[in-house]
């Protein structure tokens, strides 16, 4: 997590680097021994790596791979697709000319394999063989929903592993202490935020003010969503009730969470301590300082923990608490935010984030109640959205000149309008709203192919010193003055929004309901994250055939199976973000690329949803 210090990693860089990555190691060299995957080693097959999802395509969806050289590969070079039991080849094509991202390296070439019209379900690999070698990717399977039903069963795993239910949290998270006071309060419940952080929160950047991720409350709000959408799905593969259960049990936090004036607790911190009773309802600042500032505004947690209660008291099912007392507490805290959510705000006003946050609220609110001071509110807050577009198509975050960017909920405003869509059918109001969308959707699409991008990594515009600059990475010096890792979240949150987005302004008559190229912009992200990246790397850990070390924390924590980490970033070193960067190890920083953190698992739900769905 964001907050993963480099005095906390000191005491554990032992355990991480001694046991967890020699022990990983250790068993991926025995598992490829085993199953005799390719060990991708240059020394053995030169400077050729075939990478691709390692865990699994959709039938009908787009399905590509990259091969990665350290030159341009000869013009209509082969590939085959084999049979990953037999060998036998099942389908061949050719592989596509051979680019650099400048960007990243002059010495390394990237060529794209699309065999998105090999449909046969199976086990497989792509096969090179070039200059009397032969280069395997490593394997992966094809099959309808594939991701659905290997992805989100693992999902619900690692937030069952996530959940702060250890002896030592239950007790004293029953009596936290509120900070500068001597009262206390029951906080039981939800998930640890990172593999290597057992602190949880609604925003852990409030003090950025343009940065705030959604943590706890959009989890909570995911998991329900995934439960509506993908029901049958989710019947068929047993996963319905286990991330119902899930769902509940992260309503309850939220439940435990609204204070009796009416706001959330933002931060229950750790302060990486082992002692459970250190720990204190705190706001929080850069380098772990921390503050009596915790009080949710709509951005930091505030308006989606509302949006997720007002949700799943639809669902007529009860948790700790009931189905009324989940929208109560709703109501309850939306007339709260309304009067003191800019007060609550480290800045004292409303930016973009508490735009598609209380837009994301009020429109569960309306949903679930049909009440006008919802919809009001909703339609004011959809047409703020529009107002923030910028004449290039990107969104202004402040009142002046800032794009907006997020490490990690760059999606959110759009799914915030297409949540408030499934309600609005004045067609002005439509009209307005599906205009935001689509210019949204079109400047990703052009700021991302406005380069070489072979990976198709969506990228984005930022305030750098003063300029705005388009880039595949956020930029390393930013408002939080430290914090920077991987955009694995960024990444699911886009997805999602280009497919829910898409299908609104891009419909078209396709497996997923989109235009091809939206589609192939939402595989590219999926495959990226599950191996199909310059590093070869699964970033679901337990899934694939390459992963992270493993990342041991507090009270029996750590990396859990199907979590995602961190991923890749810009160099090390560049302010702006540029270059590309991953590393293993890296004197107690290996955080920012290796460790998981809930908002990506959260996020890629949301994608694997949408790639499930028409």
């Amino acid at each position: 997590m964001s907050s993963f210090r480099p005095f906390f990693l000191a005491a554990l860089i032992i355990n991480i680097v001694l046991c967890g990555l020699n022990l990983n190691a250790e068993s991926r060299i025995q598992k490829q021994k085993n199953t005799k995957e390719p060990a991708n080693d240059t020394s053995l097959v030169g400077e050729i790596t075939i990478l691709a999802n390692q865990v699994a395509y959709n039938t009908d969806a787009p399905k590509t791979a990259v091969v990665k050289s350290n030159k341009p590969l000869p013009h209509n070079t082969s590939y085959q697709i084999v049979n990953a039991l037999t060998n036998e080849p099942v389908f061949s094509g050719k592989v596509q000319k051979s680019e650099q991202v400048n960007d990243w390296s002059t010495s390394v070439w990237y060529s794209r394999v699309d065999f998105s019209s090999f449909k046969r379900p199976g086990n497989y690999k792509i096969q090179l063989s070039l200059n009397a070698k032969e280069v395997d990717s490593y394997r992966f399977f094809i099959d309808a929903n594939a991701l659905g039903k290997t992805v989100i069963p693992a999902i619900v795993g690692f937030f069952q592993h996530q959940r702060a239910n250890s002896p030592q949290e239950l007790e004293a998270d029953k009596h936290l202490l509120l900070f500068g006071s001597d009262k206390t309060v029951d906080l039981h419940g939800g998930w640890c935020d990172a593999s290597g952080d057992v602190s949880k929160y609604f925003s852990h950047l409030a003090y950025t003010n343009y940065m705030s991720p959604q943590q706890i409350p959009m989890v909570a709000w995911s998991m329900i969503n995934t439960s509506e959408r993908v029901s049958d799905l989710l019947t068929r593969i047993g996963a319905k009730e286990p991330l119902m259960n899930e769902a509940l049990y992260g309503a309850d936090y939220l439940m435990r969470s609204l204070s009796p004036e009416g706001y959330f607790y933002m931060t229950v911190f750790s302060y990486f301590n082992k002692d459970p009773k250190a720990r204190r309802v705190v706001g929080l600042l850069a380098d772990s300082e921390t503050t009596s500032d915790y009080q949710c505004a709509y951005r930091e947690g505030g308006g989606m923990a509302v949006a997720a209660l007002a949700r799943i008291s639809q669902w007529n099912r009860d948790g700790d608490f009931t189905s009324k007392q989940y929208l109560e507490a709703a109501e309850r805290a939306f007339a709260h935010l309304q009067k003191f959510s800019t007060q609550y705000a480290d800045d004292g006003k409303d930016n973009i984030i508490d735009d598609y946050c209380a837009l994301m609220a009020v429109s569960e609110l309306w949903i679930a109640t049909n009440k006008d001071i919802y919809k009001d509110e909703a339609r004011k807050r959809a047409q703020n959205l529009h107002k923030r577009l910028s004449s290039q198509g990107y969104f202004i975050a402040n009142d002046a000149n800032r794009p907006f960017w997020h490490a990690s909920d760059a999606g959110l405003p759009v799914i915030a309008l297409a949540r408030y869509l499934d309600k609005e059918i004045d067609p002005a109001f439509r009209t307005v709203a599906l205009k935001t969308i689509k210019t949204a959707i079109d400047y990703n699409l052009k700021v991302t192919r406005e380069v070489i991008n072979p990976f198709g990594y969506p990228r984005q515009s930022f305030l750098y010193k003063g300029q705005v600059k388009n880039g595949f990475f956020i930029p390393h010096e930013n408002e939080s003055g430290w914090w920077w890792q991987g955009e694995d979240a960024r990444l699911g949150s886009l997805t999602a929004a280009i497919l829910v987005g898409g299908r609104l302004v891009y419909p078209a008559n396709t497996p997923l309901g989109v235009t091809p190229e939206l589609a192939e912009y939402a595989e590219n992200m999926v495959s990226w994250v599950l191996g199909c990246n310059p590093y070869n790397i699964c970033m679901m850990y337990g899934y694939g055939t390459n992963n992270v070390p493993h990342m041991s924390s507090m009270y029996g924590h750590g990396s859990g199976k199907g979590g995602i980490s961190n991923g890749i970033t810009g160099k090390d070193g560049r302010g702006d973000g540029s270059g590309i960067d991953f590393k293993m190890e890296d004197n107690g920083n290996e955080w920012r690329w290796s460790e998981q953190w809930i908002p990506h698992t959260g996020w890629f739900l949301q994608a694997i949803t949408a790639m499930c769905t028409k």
